[in-house]
């Protein structure tokens, strides 16, 4: 696999690709050495990445080093029946069995991606269509019960988004989420799901002073 591309992504839609399209440019945020990659999104979205990625990415096994399945647990079609990391297993062994042996991994974002928006920087607020001089986000949406005080990030990241991207007039494109993903600062995510997300990365592709 001597001209093989490093990595290719199989996210769940349009707005999770451009998030990890991203994400992955940022290759010294992230502790990583340079890659080439390609994401694509899933026709069927989050319960496709669930059950058929397997078949998607079989044919693209000579053509990369790693696959990464991304999607969301809430929407997949199997978050009122099994745990998150039953389902990231059951996919894993699939694409494992399609070829991929232990070069795919499968990385479920509980509850949705809008969990990963969340963080206390003011690029958040701009890339949300906000003047953080005027009033920040966060104390708006604490405000209208929707943001805990105590809690990190709000309860349901999605709706918080939505109301938040109304207010201030900004359509819901995906072309935000490629926004937020190049421009806040990577260490202030703390969600879980994100850390994994990195981890593996880390554990693939070292920085070359790692390797």
């Amino acid at each position: 696999m001597e001209d093989a591309d490093d990595l290719v992504v199989l996210a769940a839609d349009k707005q999770m690709e451009e998030t990890i399209r991203g994400l992955l440019s940022q290759h010294q945020a992230l502790g990583i050495h340079p890659l080439s990659f390609e994401v694509y999104s899933h026709p069927n979205k989050d319960p496709g990445c669930r059950s058929k990625a397997h078949k998607f990415l079989r044919s693209l096994q000579t053509q990369y080093r790693r696959a990464l399945v991304i999607f969301d647990y809430h929407g997949c079609g199997a978050e009122h029946t099994s745990a998150p990391e039953h389902v990231e297993s059951t996919v894993e062994e699939r694409l494992g069995q399609s070829g991929w042996n232990e070069r795919a991994r499968c990385l479920i974002i509980v509850p949705e991606l809008e969990v990963w928006v969340w963080s206390d920087s003011r690029e958040v607020d701009r890339c949300l269509g906000w003047d953080p001089a005027s009033q920040r986000v966060r104390s708006w949406l604490q405000a209208k019960d929707l943001w805990s005080t105590d809690a990190p990030k709000p309860s349901d990241p999605k709706k918080a988004m939505e109301v938040a991207l109304e207010q201030a007039g900004l359509p819901h494109s995906s072309s935000i989420f490629r926004d937020l993903a190049e421009s806040v600062g990577l260490r202030q995510c703390e969600d879980e799901s994100f850390q994994r997300f990195c981890q593996i990365l880390r554990e693939w592709f070292p920085p070359p002073w790692q390797q």
